[in-house]
């Protein structure tokens, strides 16, 4: 059997980032042969994986990045079974990986796109495999969401502190000098959103679905009513819940005096400009 060295065992360690008595147990199995005890930890993370398919991953990270030229930003989670693992450097790293993967994913979203991409001759699927090795855990990809601006704008974003929940929310404006002026306000509507969570950015954007079973849940509520005021009622009921769910209606949460569209109007009229908010998306682990 060949001797496995000091040397052989912290080779392996800095390339699969694995522990020294699983290092030194893979080239122990594989006659010291680098490339199939890296291999052997490979499928190790595999057979992990496999035996807790079932498992819930209800825990994670979120992570939200934004490009240095400011013109592309992505937001995805990561998912685990436990805090515990959440909160380890393996796992944080991989998260952090995540988000570069991202930026060169083939495709706006979707986990099978983020799978595929590879980084550094390593496949994004490579690093979770090596994360599931390690943490003994299912490690699975959430959400995945990539923004181009397709004009000129800014991007807001916001991760809660404690990793779970995030948004990135797209601003339109008139020109680059308004983009600087209100990226500000934009990392605080991203902090709104996940705040507040809204269905929607305006009552065109809410699932017809959701109206209409607003509009029967009202209804019920005042069926006893007379009927030629049932209807007024009625409609009065959704007005506020297209008031309470829009984003551009709600009123701002550092400042309730004030709809979120008005805090974002009002800050690009101070620099002499216009914006509006294209887009938004709100991750949430579990």
């Amino acid at each position: 059997m060949a001797e496995i060295t000091a040397t052989a065992v912290a080779k392996l360690r800095k390339m699969s980032g694995q522990g020294m008595m699983d290092c030194k147990k893979a080239l122990s199995e594989t006659g010291g042969d680098l490339d199939k005890a890296m291999e052997l930890l490979r499928k190790k993370g595999l057979a992990t994986l496999a035996k807790r398919d079932g498992r819930d991953t209800s825990e994670g990270r979120v992570v939200c990045k934004i490009s240095e030229d400011g013109k592309t930003a992505v937001i995805a989670s990561l998912c685990c079974e436990t805090d515990f693992v959440a909160k380890s450097e393996d796992f944080v790293q991989a998260a952090d990986l995540l988000a570069q993967y991202a930026f060169k994913a083939s495709a706006d979203s979707g986990a099978e796109a983020l799978l595929e991409t590879e980084l550094n001759e390593r496949k994004f699927s490579d690093i979770l495999t090596d994360t599931v090795s390690k943490t003994g855990e299912k490690v699975e990809i959430g959400d995945y969401y990539r923004y181009t601006l397709s004009g000129t704008g800014t991007f807001g974003s916001y991760v809660h502190f404690n990793g779970k929940v995030g948004a990135l929310v797209e601003i339109e404006t008139d020109s680059e000098a308004i983009a600087q002026a209100v990226r500000h306000v934009a990392n605080e509507i991203a902090m709104h959103i996940t705040a507040i969570n809204p269905l929607g950015l305006d009552k065109d954007s809410i699932d017809p679905a959701v109206l209409e079973k607003e509009r029967a849940i009202a209804a019920e509520q005042v069926k006893d009513k007379p009927a030629n005021i049932v209807d007024k009622i009625v409609e009065g009921k959704i007005g506020k819940f297209l008031k309470d769910n829009c984003l551009l209606e709600q009123p701002f949460v550092k400042d309730d005096s004030m709809t979120v569209g008005q805090v974002l109007a009002n800050a690009a009229k101070a620099a002499g400009g216009q914006a509006k908010i294209k887009r938004f998306v709100r991750v949430e682990i579990g």
